[in-house]
């Protein structure tokens, strides 16, 4: 491979031309002939350089709407010649190709279009053929080929080529790699949209791409290596939020903020919630007519869990929800958006991190979730189940009342976010015990209500908080004894998926403790 690389020919067709007339011209002074194609060509004709046309150099127009310009043999000749290999060099000279040392391609903005919710045929339209086909042959061949797919890598280049007089080995190798990587995310963003549009749930093949947002000093652990991706998914969240203020996000932060964030836009916007997050675990969630109500709610559930954990809010922000929430220690806070003076508030607290997204994200968005495995991955679509009062069947004597009605609702939303096994405790719109995580979901019923006992001893009260709420766990209850666990904490009502082959022993104990019980015919399983 040759060491460095001058470069006295550089193709140009970009779709971005974000910094472009500088990097040409940079290459301009270097001596570097210009190629190029459409708007690309116009654009630096106007930044007054000197541009070559591809039509004029393969001798045949753009044909087809620009389908076809660059898919021609002088221009792949160009770039894929091994300039080691005779036959090569005899090739060129016998067809009058002429090398091409550089090439700058990013492709057809797909993903925007996408995005913006263009329809079928326009989505295909943004399809790129030519680019791909560029950018993939000067990255094989970067033995003699430089190839810029980002904006971001102009800078480099043209100090290099500035500095050197042309491209090292080293510097040809890394742009190939990311240019593979470009046309590796761009085909695995089309497939999948492709998917999607034939309504195949599982692709032949199946790709996971994303675009590096940020370097995380280390993972859940400090010796493991880690990193932020986005993804297309046109959704609010924490990957697209804004950091306002505090140190960097470590990997667990942002893990416990998007379990905080998605768990929150569980109830919309219209009514004020908070949810406290702790080890992707809620330890308290809760309703009110304000933040600040919904707040002092939310840590009454388990205050002493609340201490370093995540605060997730539905609703812009006010300066008194503010000044409850930093009188706890808190690692993040994430919100749609915040007012100014609760800018101000925390702005006092520097260590706390403050996100703002934007907007709530949709729950019932589908989207995919990865998990790896040795050799492979699991690959399923984001729970976005939506409970609603029809879909609640009363199956023991006494139906519950309106506001048990509500409770189970709000507890059962709740408990799609808890790790199973699941129990959550909830009354008047406000978690009073969770369970989350054991083996047996009898244990997750106890220390639900042992964790509600002592927040109500917390609080100076004499009743656990669990007397008279409602219960709900994410699956059925296997046994009467969870149920009999959660009757004796003082659950009144009980909500759960039904589906045991006990269920009728477990309705005989609800209608022995004379509580109402409703199944929901869906599980929310969280591993």
């Amino acid at each position: 491979m040759a060491g460095n690389l001058p470069v006295r020919r550089a193709l140009i067709s970009v779709s971005d031309k974000t910094g472009l007339s500088e990097f040409a011209t940079q290459l301009a002074k270097a001596g570097v002939q210009l190629i190029s194609t459409g708007g690309t060509a116009r654009a630096l004709r106007d930044a007054g350089l000197d541009v070559t046309d591809v039509s004029t150099v393969t001798g045949f127009p753009e044909i087809m709407d620009g389908r076809v310009k660059t898919l021609h043999p002088l221009i792949h000749g160009g770039i894929l010649a091994d300039r080691d290999v005779a036959s090569h060099i005899s090739a060129m000279k016998a067809h009058d190709i002429q090398a091409i040392d550089l090439v700058v391609v990013n492709l057809y903005p797909f993903e925007d279009t996408l995005a913006s919710g263009a329809d079928y045929q326009t989505c295909v339209e943004n399809i790129d053929i030519g680019g791909p086909a560029m950018i993939r042959a000067a990255a094989k061949n970067h033995a003699h080929v430089g190839v810029i797919v980002d904006p971001e890598d102009y800078a480099l280049a043209a100090e290099e080529i500035a500095k050197e007089g042309g491209l090292t080995l080293q510097t040809r190798r890394q742009l190939a790699g990311v240019a593979f990587a470009r046309t590796a995310d761009y085909d695995a963003r089309i497939s999948t949209w492709l998917a999607g549009e034939n309504g195949d749930a599982s692709p032949r093949r199946a790709t996971l791409s994303g675009v590096l947002a940020q370097e995380l000093r280390y993972g859940e652990n400090p010796h493991q290596s880690a990193a932020v991706y986005r993804t297309g998914e046109n959704r609010a969240g924490v990957a697209s939020a804004r950091q306002v203020q505090g140190k960097a996000l470590s990997y667990n932060n942002l893990n416990d903020t998007d379990a905080a964030y998605e768990l929150v836009a569980e109830f919309g916007t219209q009514v004020p919630a908070i949810a406290i997050i702790k080890h992707a675990n809620p330890c308290g969630v809760a309703t009110g007519e304000t933040l600040l109500a919904a707040h002092e709610r939310a840590l009454m559930c388990d205050p002493v869990s609340a201490f370093g954990g995540v605060i997730a809010v539905n609703q812009r922000l006010t300066a008194e929800a503010a000044q409850a929430i930093v009188k706890v220690f808190t690692e993040v806070v994430i919100a749609p958006e915040a007012d100014a003076a609760a800018l101000e508030i925390f702005a006092a607290k520097k260590n706390l991190r403050l996100l703002l997204a934007g907007a709530v994200p949709d729950p019932a968005v589908p989207a995919d979730i990865v998990k790896p495995l040795a050799g492979g991955f699991l690959r399923q679509l984001r729970d976005n189940g939506r409970l609603s009062e029809d879909m609640m069947k009363t199956v023991t004597k006494r139906a519950p009342t309106a506001a048990e009605y509500a409770d189970m609702l709000f507890a059962f939303r709740v408990a799609k976010h808890v790790k199973s096994n699941a129990i959550v405790y909830a009354k008047d719109g406000a978690t009073v015990g969770i369970g989350a995580g054991q083996m047996s979901r009898v244990d997750s019923c106890r220390i639900a209500a042992k964790k509600a006992e002592d927040a109500a001893h917390a609080a100076g009260l004499d009743t656990p908080l669990t007397r008279g709420s409602v219960v709900a766990s994410d699956a059925f209850f296997p046994f009467a004894d969870g149920l009999e666990a959660a009757i004796a904490a003082g659950a009144s009502a009980v909500i759960q998926p039904g589906g045991s082959i006990r269920d009728d022993e477990v309705i005989a104990a609800a209608d022995e403790a004379g509580i109402a019980m409703v199944f929901t015919g869906m599980r929310h399983f969280r591993h």
